[in-house]
């Protein structure tokens, strides 16, 4: 998309404004401030259907297949989904793509005054977050959508996102992760996850550890809401990997889906994809879906830092894995789905997160680690990381390279073996952050 210098200035001077407000990391647990919001706006987030999608990993991705497959059967689809890799515009898509510029800054002037009215009205001022959400409920009701997916920002009962009424929610699978403001127990956090789930509801359930679903179940059965499991009322019945993806075959509630080009690699997309196969079953009712609009759909799905090869020769690849959940599922990719003699990664991430985990996971299948750190001011500290590596990797596989592109500029070189045969790799993870500048830098990097 073409942008003209006057819309971009003012696109950059709208980030400029929300990103004064509070910030993304400081959580007041409560939708009393959206809620209110979104009342005197008129309840935007009421006047189209909804598909929810919570979790702890795998809701981005899924939102994005709920999307594609949404807009393969005809339908004008709106999309919320945080955080981004490049521009604040990826997390309000409208028909698949960014929100337009004309359109954001159309929905933002409509609700500016009522932002700052809003702070006068509350203790604690309208987040970064909450206007933003606010921005995409609107954008999605000016368009107009036929239908939103709107994904969780973090938790669940008291998430900004937690004004719809969905006619569907997605629980993915939930692990440790925000664990200041979710609990340190799986039951603690599958709760407040749980906040999504609503009376007379249809739940999508994806895999989870016994503790979560037990938990979830009950709150299901507590409000009246059905419920479909995965592995049990649906499944991946198959899976195959191919060039530039998989091969799938998905059981629904309605039919069986064969040979299905997913162009994303892991069995854990395979299976965000079942979830998002039956949540876009549930939402159109009692019968399979067309055949070949699912084809379409999942042969259109694209994934932005997900296990993401952006060059060849050498091969780069980005992952946004922050936790050792997200850490684990892309080890198992590389292992599984590549055939790299070695690999190199460079890793940075944020000072909050379990680096030890993400790294514990990580060992076994990289063989030398750059660690470095992203401009933001969460990022651990390159040498503290360092550390920490090195009581995993031990010294000689660790590799301190504070400043991103100079660390992704020396992956590159030493990737480079013109004598070797060896296919090496590299992947870059740790952050969404990490993956982000580095996405931003690569293709600069490598523009043809």
């Amino acid at each position: 998309m073409i942008i003209s210098p006057d819309d971009q200035e003012r696109v950059d001077a709208i980030e400029q404004a929300l990103l004064a407000r509070w910030p993304e990391t400081r959580i007041a647990p409560t939708t009393e401030r959206i809620a209110a919001l979104v009342d005197i706006l008129g309840s935007p987030q009421l006047t189209y259907p909804t598909i929810h999608v919570g979790g702890t990993n795998g809701k981005t991705t899924t939102s994005r297949m709920i999307d594609s497959l949404l807009f393969a059967h005809g339908l004008r689809t709106g999309r919320f989904t945080s955080p981004h890799l490049e521009t604040y515009r990826e997390r309000i898509a409208i028909n698949g793509q960014p929100i337009d510029p004309k359109d954001l800054i159309f929905a933002y002037n409509d609700i500016a005054p009522y932002l700052d009215l809003m702070d006068t009205k509350f203790e604690d001022p309208i987040s970064f977050f909450e206007a933003v959400t606010a921005v995409g409920f609107v954008a999605f009701a000016e368009h107009p959508v036929d239908v939103a997916v709107i994904e969780v920002g973090m938790g669940g009962e008291w998430d900004a996102t937690n004004v719809v009424k969905a006619d569907v929610s997605v629980i993915m699978p939930i692990g440790f992760d925000h664990m200041e403001y979710l609990g340190h127990t799986l039951h603690e956090i599958a709760a407040t996850k749980a906040g999504i789930i609503k009376e007379g509801g249809f739940i999508v359930l994806a895999q989870q550890e016994p503790e979560a679903a037990k938990e979830l179940i009950r709150k299901a059965a507590e409000v009246g809401a059905d419920v479909v499991r995965e592995g049990i009322e649906y499944s991946v019945a198959s899976r195959a990997v191919a060039v530039g993806g998989q091969l799938i075959t998905i059981t629904g509630l309605h039919d069986t889906y064969e040979d299905l080009f997913l162009p994303l690699h892991g069995k854990h997309q395979a299976a965000n994809a079942a979830s998002a196969l039956v949540a876009v079953e549930a939402f159109f009712g009692d019968q399979p879906l067309d055949i070949e609009a699912v084809r379409a759909g999942f042969a259109a799905v694209t994934s932005p830092g997900r296990c993401e090869v952006v060059h060849r020769d050498p091969t780069i690849i980005l992952d946004a894995a922050h936790n050792p959940h997200g850490a684990k599922a892309l080890a198992d990719t590389l292992a599984n789905e590549f055939n790299f003699d070695e690999i190199l990664a460079v890793v940075g991430v944020f000072g909050d997160k379990d680096a030890v985990g993400i790294l514990q996971e990580l060992e076994p299948i990289v063989d030398h680690l750059i660690v470095t750190q992203s401009s933001s001011t969460r990022a651990m500290g390159s040498r503290e990381l360092e550390k920490i590596a090195s009581t995993i990797f031990g010294v000689d596989r660790v590799f301190e390279v504070s400043d991103l592109n100079a660390a992704l500029e020396r992956a590159v070189a030493d990737a480079v073996r013109p004598l070797s045969e060896g296919r090496i790799g590299i992947i870059v993870t740790g952050s969404v952050v990490t993956v982000g500048e580095a996405r931003s830098y690569l293709r600069k990097r490598f523009v043809q």
